[in-house]
């Protein structure tokens, strides 16, 4: 195994690779492949994130297909090591899917697939549902409790830059939506000053005439703005940010 909670600063490294990336979903896909990376040794170690959303679970990003796929098994029969540690905040051990009784049909269902050992460490809680790391090893008994220890310390530190991150992608997606809307302000606008040129009439009722006329035609606001502006120029409207 390449890390130990002692010489390694998982924040650091998550936190660089949160610079790195554009989105939360690419920063997820990193975050699994850092994980696996370092929890594998001789034996080789599969990542994913499951998150819950209403009581279900959903992979949002794995190490590889395999870990995918063995995370929806889960899904399926609705319980299981990575979903419980999800939902109680608590980490979940399967030292080995051919002996462990608790999640019977899910065993079974794994348990030719060449990953005995299954690790579960809870990342976020949250009001509806909760997220969770998902570890798979080829070897029974792969956990030890140093190997735990070391996985607890690891998901604490990557829950602060995930939280960072769930952070940034809100804060994006406010902003794009804004940068959205007043595109289509802009278009708007520039409809109603045309209408005013040619009515020579108010701006209340230039933009009264545009609403009454997009009602009329069962066409949205902005299309219609935009067939006004272009039947005066070609040129595509364009909305000046200064950032």
């Amino acid at each position: 195994m390449n890390l130990s909670s002692e010489q390694h600063s998982v924040a650091a490294e998550l936190q660089q690779l949160l610079l790195q990336t554009e989105s939360v979903e690419f920063f997820l896909e990193g975050f699994v492949s850092h994980a696996a990376e370092l929890f594998s040794s001789d034996v080789e170690v599969l990542a994913g994130v499951t998150l819950l959303r209403n009581k279900q679970g959903a992979t949002v990003a794995s190490s590889s297909e395999a870990a995918r796929a063995l995370d929806e098994v889960q899904y399926g029969f609705g319980d299981g090591p990575c979903m419980r540690a999800s939902r109680t905040g608590k980490t979940v051990l399967v030292e080995d899917v051919r002996t462990d009784s608790r999640w019977p049909d899910y065993t079974n269902a794994i348990r030719d697939r060449g990953f005995y050992s299954i690790l579960g460490v809870p990342l976020l809680l949250g009001s509806d549902g909760g997220a969770g790391l998902n570890l798979y090893a080829r070897e029974p008994g792969y956990f030890t409790p140093e190997v735990i220890r070391t996985a607890d310390a690891f998901a604490a530190e990557a829950a602060v830059t995930l939280r960072i991150a769930v952070q940034i992608a809100r804060h994006r997606s406010t902003a794009n939506h804004l940068r959205t809307a007043m595109q289509a302000r802009t278009t708007i606008d520039l409809a109603v000053g045309i209408v005013m040129a040619q009515n020579k009439c108010g701006q209340d009722e230039a933009f009264e005439i545009l609403s009454r006329a997009s009602g009329n035609r069962n066409v949205k606001l902005r299309e219609l703005a935009e067939r006004v502006v272009q039947s005066v120029t070609s040129q595509t409207v364009t909305t000046h940010f200064v950032d």
